[in-house]
């Protein structure tokens, strides 16, 4: 048999595997082809050793000492090597064998799967997510940095009322519109991991805008207001709703981008401008929600036309289970409507009602709008917006 000579040499010193060899093998033999030796020199002297068992457990073959002191030869083998690759691109659908690992990591064999139910693209997919999640990664806000509370003023008794009644109810609608998409998150595979970057911020804003309302309740002194039956029946159906895209389109869609309108009122007719600066930056912040919801929307139905069908039925059948809420809630129309007049004054109470109507009015036309560029046409926009749950979210 001819001699067969090393394709590649390596010197450890007096390095002992205990002590990091296998950094330098493991570079070395990643070089070489299966069958190809390795001239390893070393003067260790347990190293003869200690490579025949660090050969076996890594795959490779030990042939002993050469021919000269303190040189040893290792012959290639195949090696515990990666044997899936989960590409660059999101994939249309993620293996659960993946499981943590990040997209275009290379993935050993053997490893657990993972309980991923929200593994095929089309799920949760949407696009401009890279915009999105740069847009949310650059407006970050702070509740205790950036709201001039030093300068919020004493206000009438009736004014202040209003304002933390809304502040309660603008609470207990940001929670629902965290614990949705965290519900999600563990259900993504992380193979999509924009998606859950995008939803994890849009949690942390949601987190953030509860800290900052209820902070802006209890600095006026009157504390918090009523949180109503009706509020919470119909927060409670966007809880339960099962379906990812569903949810997304109740919450993001319909809720959220009514919520856009409600915070440009409250801004627009706030007695002081702490609440305006809330309002306008969780209205910034509910964009980018709106924004995400929309996109996903889109992809979506680029994909899958025949959903609207079911999206229809889901609005129809939250309207179903809300049929005994008859309106929107006395507390929240009550604080409104002297919000907007500015005072109690019969005078102030008529102005502050036909506003209120008119923020109804603004509220219908922007569902309907976002309804018709997702391509339902003009009357099922007319009828899921009529359909849309009077407490907004």
């Amino acid at each position: 048999m001819p001699e067969r000579f090393p394709t590649a040499r390596v010197d450890l010193e007096d390095l002992t595997v205990s002590q990091g060899a296998p950094v330098l093998l493991r570079r070395a033999l990643a070089k070489l082809a299966a069958g190809e030796l390795l001239e390893v020199c070393g003067d260790s002297p347990d190293l003869s050793e200690e490579l025949g068992a660090w050969c076996r457990k890594e795959g490779h073959r030990y042939l002993g000492e050469a021919a000269r002191k303190n040189v040893y030869r290792i012959e290639c083998g195949a090696g515990p090597a990666p044997t899936m690759a989960s590409g660059r691109q999101p994939s249309e659908v993620a293996d659960p064998r993946w499981g943590l690992a990040p997209r275009g990591a290379r993935i050993e064999a053997g490893a657990p799967e993972f309980a991923f139910t929200l593994r095929r693209k089309r799920e949760v997919w949407a696009r401009e997510l890279d915009s999105i999640h740069k847009q949310a990664a650059a407006n970050q806000w702070s509740a205790t940095r950036d709201i001039p509370w030093e300068s919020l003023p004493k206000l009438p008794a009736e004014l202040e009322v209003a304002v933390c009644q809304m502040m309660t109810f603008l609470t207990e609608n940001e929670f629902a519109a965290l614990y949705v998409p965290a519900r999600f998150i563990p259900r993504i595979h992380p193979h999509y991991r924009e998606v859950v970057e995008v939803l994890a911020v849009q949690v942390a804003d949601e987190a953030r805008h509860a800290e900052a309302f209820t902070r802006r309740a209890e600095a006026g002194g009157c504390g918090l207001g009523t949180s109503a039956v009706s509020s919470q029946l119909s927060l409670q159906t966007l809880l339960e709703e099962p379906d990812f895209t569903t949810a997304t389109f109740l919450l993001c869609v319909m809720g959220e981008g009514t919520f856009l309108t409600l915070l440009k009122f409250l801004e627009d007719h706030a007695p002081e401008s702490v609440t305006a600066t809330l309002a306008n930056l969780a209205r910034r912040d509910e964009a980018r929600h709106v924004a995400f919801g929309m996109e996903h929307l889109r992809y979506v139905l680029e994909r899958e036309p025949e959903r609207r069908a079911s999206l229809a039925a889901a609005v129809e059948r939250r309207s179903r289970m809300l049929a005994s809420i008859s309106g929107l809630s006395p507390y929240v129309y009550d604080a409104l409507t002297v919000l907007a007049g500015g005072g109690i004054l019969p005078r102030q109470i008529r102005d502050g009602a036909r506003r209120v109507a008119a923020l109804h009015r603004n509220m219908d036309r922007s569902r309907r709008e976002r309804l018709q560029s997702l391509r339902f046409d003009a009357e099922e926009a007319r009828a899921l917006s009529a359909y849309h749950t009077k407490n907004f979210m």
